[in-house]
């Protein structure tokens, strides 16, 4: 590698706040699962869980806008803002707490790895950008690799050939975070990129505060659920952007955006010693593939001439979910 070439100090640093912000969102599946526990055993409400990490991290947010004295949004910029607040504040998040009642993080992982196509097709049609034929062959192929996962577990679980509802849950939670990162994607340039999660939460606050005061557990919940209640609320929900957001600005968002590839693992893994699930190979292996097919997905996201739009698209698509 030549001395021109060669990765400065703040870009190495920027990869790895890469790294940690995708490691934040990896373990959003098995904190979502100890906050919800499973249908045999519940602990706190998948609805209280949406609002309530959602009301911590629009107090953290509060508190960082005042302390930076950032101006208000525009008027325009009210509209992409709102969407974003529901497809990532409301729909993701509650739809992935019920989903995982009933599937293991790890079987999530694999269904949540297909969101960098998801995003980008999103992207295709808001933005009205073109992507060229190997990207929709790519997302094909990725949706057809979640498709024969969701059929072989349930078929291995003795449910025949027919889709869990659970995934029917998780693909919708996977096209809501696409829909609300595609729109807050819209404002960042303006109001810059750690500022766009925190106004978000900060508009949700009207709803999410009131909501989880009437929606308070009148039943005790285990401490790991707690626990993951308010990993949820600092970590994925906040503090995990500041990471991500600042490594890309910092690495790049071209070379930083790749380590999103690794967030179905982390994933994977941490649901080993938090949740005692087992390392599965088959689940691995769907994994792998799928992000293979994101992989090569990415290359063709964009006409290969349109150098500027692909970066535009390459940071919009980097962005992780929740």
């Amino acid at each position: 590698m030549t001395a021109a070439h060669r990765p400065t100090r703040e870009e190495t640093l920027g990869l790895w706040l890469g790294v940690l912000g995708v490691a934040f969102f990896g373990i959003t599946l098995p904190a979502t699962r100890l906050a919800t526990g499973t249908a045999e055993a519940p602990q706190l409400s998948p609805w209280f869980v949406t609002v309530g990490r959602a009301a911590l991290a629009g107090a953290l947010s509060a508190v960082f806008l005042l302390a930076t004295r950032s101006p208000r949004p525009q008027p325009h910029q009210w509209k992409p803002l709102a969407m974003a607040v529901l497809g990532n504040v409301i729909g993701y998040p509650l739809l992935l707490a019920y989903a995982l009642r009933s599937v293991t993080a790890g079987h999530a992982a694999v269904i949540t790895a297909l969101l960098p196509l998801v995003t980008a097709a999103v992207a295709a049609w808001v933005l009205h950008q073109r992507a060229r034929l190997g990207f929709w062959v790519c997302a094909v192929l990725g949706s057809a690799l979640v498709v024969a996962f969701s059929l072989l577990r349930a078929w291995q679980q003795g449910h025949g050939f027919g889709f869990e509802w659970a995934d029917v849950l998780l693909v919708g939670a996977v096209i809501a975070a696409s829909v609300g990162y595609i729109y807050g994607a819209q404002v960042t340039p303006a109001l810059g990129a750690e500022r766009v999660i925190c106004w978000v939460c900060v508009m949700a606050l009207p709803l999410t505060l009131p909501a989880t005061v009437a929606l308070w557990p009148d039943r005790p919940a285990a401490p790991s659920a707690w626990a993951g209640f308010v990993y949820l609320g600092v970590f994925s929900m906040w503090m995990g952007f500041f990471a991500w957001y600042r490594g890309l600005a910092m690495g790049g968002a071209l070379r930083v955006s790749q380590t999103q590839l690794l967030q179905p693992f982390f994933s994977i893994l941490a649901s080993i010693p938090l949740l005692g699930e087992p390392l599965d190979v088959v689940t691995l292996g769907f994994a792998a593939a799928v992000v293979a097919t994101v992989v090569a997905g990415k290359k063709f996201s964009q006409p290969a001439a349109a150098d500027s739009a692909r970066r535009t698209l390459d940071t919009t698509t980097s962005r992780s979910p929740s």
